[in-house]
């Protein structure tokens, strides 16, 4: 819940600042949209762009249920964002969603399509782009990464998310992701902060603390950065995140 947390927290201080932005889940569990306190109705209406079939045959040239298939590699998207985002409070909100097709793995027409497009989207639109990535940089390609400015690593003070965060900061080296930022979550002292930072060898770029306000505003649809109580918790480690990015 934190990254998605986080990502809707920046997306809609963003907007509400007057910046074109565009949330893009990809996450295979995906739950940006609730995160941003979408309305269940309007979530219903959003179709990742995995499940667009006939969109993917189309821009591949094949037909996704044949073997032995040769498609595009490179495949036109430039208008995927325009025509399938769904806009909420000024934030266009856009589900990668993950292939569904048994042994759909980076070599099938359904992930290359997603692949060039987050490359498109990362390289060509002229808009800020927040993207909830799950646990790796899976979408992320070494000619992508050039036109990342900025990936935040969200960590918690146990030592299965520092692992974790240790193999997301080896792998965005490896495609050559040049600024990390990381941030503690669910932070309850001092000593949680200072564990995370010691175990990561960097230091936190901001601390969320573990808050109850956001788990409750997350168990009646809302976003955090809404509810009160958990957007006063929200608004000084979302400041201290835009102020260490613009940087």
């Amino acid at each position: 819940m934190g990254k998605s947390t986080i990502a809707a927290a920046l997306s809609l201080t963003l907007a509400a600042r007057g910046e074109k932005v565009l949330a893009l889940d990809a996450d295979p569990d995906a739950n940006l949209a609730a995160a941003l306190g979408m309305p269940l109705e309007l979530q219903k209406k959003i179709l990742p762009i995995s499940r667009q079939i006939e969109l993917i045959e189309e821009r591949t040239g094949v037909k996704l249920e044949e073997y032995g298939r040769v498609f595009k590699l490179n495949p036109e998207v430039g208008d995927v964002a325009e025509r399938f985002a769904i806009n909420w409070r000024g934030v266009d909100v856009l589900v990668l969603g993950a292939a569904q097709v048994g042994g759909g793995g980076c070599a099938c027409p359904e992930n290359s399509f997603i692949r060039a497009l987050v490359t498109d989207l990362v390289l060509y639109k002229n808009e800020t782009l927040v993207m909830d990535m799950e646990a790796g940089v899976e979408h992320l390609g070494r000619a992508t990464s050039c036109g990342v400015d900025v990936m935040l690593v969200v960590v918690e003070p146990g030592q299965r998310s520092i692992d974790c965060a240790a193999t997301v900061t080896r792998m965005a080296g490896e495609i050559g992701i040049k600024r990390l930022i990381y941030i503690g979550n669910k932070v309850t002292s001092t000593a949680d902060a200072d564990f995370v930072a010691a175990a990561l060898g960097a230091p936190l770029s901001a601390v969320v603390p573990y808050s109850e306000a956001i788990r409750i505003a997350d168990r009646h649809g809302l976003s955090a950065y809404d509810a009160a109580a958990a957007g006063t918790v929200l608004s000084g480690p979302i400041e201290a995140i835009l102020g260490v990015i613009s940087v």
